[in-house]
């Protein structure tokens, strides 16, 4: 990580984590469940979605109190799909960033309960968010129903269930990660463009970027699961290979995948060249997220 953004995200990190966890202090709801819900936000994590979101609004000298609600919103959907991922009928793990998982503290009906609450909280902050014109409200909020719906996540989510009965080819698994893991990662990207104002053409370079960056997340989660440590991960390593399912590695051998990750990473630094301003903080978080360890 260069210095550069390590600085950023000392300086951005507390202040997206204590607007996660104030608005969700500020609901009135169950103590149980707001302790459930504030469990898993605070059991760690790098906050890239919403690091992206403040990025973004950085490039266009945009630092307004918004980027940060509108962080914490896309924080809380990633939180909640990760509760739900693990519940015994979906991933079935008991360990999350090194921790008992949310259902193992909680219990499952708890559990489940804390990620419905944060996945509809999310929505609330975007539709109350102060200085952003309604209009502007209205499509956040249209962009997160479709990144985190059926059209994305979730569909990517059942895309994923469905092929653990079967071997995928390379363009289905890519279709898969695209919904799974890359339509957030969009969200958060253009959500700050969408604060920001930012022409048409800088927002198409943007989704460019964020397309392969989702698509690089993935393929370096694959790898890590091979060669990384249970203990470096926070997670059970090796799970993928040992359910036999369909990962980049799998059908490209480890070499292969890294290939693809570094061909995506390339297309991502590519699509940056197309904006006409200082783009090197996202260009470093590229290099982070193809380089990281956990």
């Amino acid at each position: 990580m260069t210095n550069h953004l390590k600085q950023f995200i000392d300086e951005n990190l507390p202040k997206i984590e204590a607007e996660l966890y104030d608005l969700v202090e500020r609901i009135k709801a169950p103590q149980s469940l707001k302790d459930s819900m504030l469990y898993s936000l605070k059991a760690g994590g790098k906050r890239i979605r919403p690091l992206f979101v403040v990025a973004v609004c950085d490039l266009f000298h945009n630092k307004q109190q918004e980027a940060l609600s509108v962080g914490a919103a896309v924080e809380m959907i990633h939180t909640y799909s990760l509760i739900h991922d693990d519940l015994p009928s979906m991933d079935d793990d008991d360990m999350r960033r090194g921790k008992p998982t949310n259902h193992v503290v909680y219990g499952e009906a708890l559990a489940t309960l804390a990620g419905d609450a944060l996945n509809t909280l999310s929505f609330g902050v975007l539709a109350r968010l102060e200085n952003v014109e309604p209009q502007k409200k209205v499509e956040l909020i249209n962009l997160l129903s479709v990144a985190s719906g059926a059209e994305g996540m979730v569909g990517g989510q059942v895309l994923d269930i469905d092929g653990e009965s079967r071997s995928l080819n390379l363009p289905e698994l890519e279709h898969v990660h695209i919904n799974k893991t890359g339509a957030i990662l969009r969200f958060s990207i253009e959500s700050g463009a969408v604060l920001s104002d930012a022409t048409k053409e800088e927002r198409a370079a943007l989704v460019e970027y964020a397309h392969h960056i989702g698509l690089a997340f993935q393929i370096q989660d694959d790898i890590l699961d091979i060669v990384g440590t249970s203990e470096e991960l926070g997670k059970t390593a090796g799970k993928d290979v040992q359910s036999d399912k369909s990962t980049y590695p799998a059908l490209l051998t480890l070499e292969g995948a890294n290939a693809k990750l570094e061909e995506h990473y390339d297309f991502a630094l590519s699509a940056l060249t197309k904006i006409e301003k200082n783009t090197s903080l996202l260009e470093e978080f590229a290099s982070y997220i193809v380089k990281r360890n956990n």
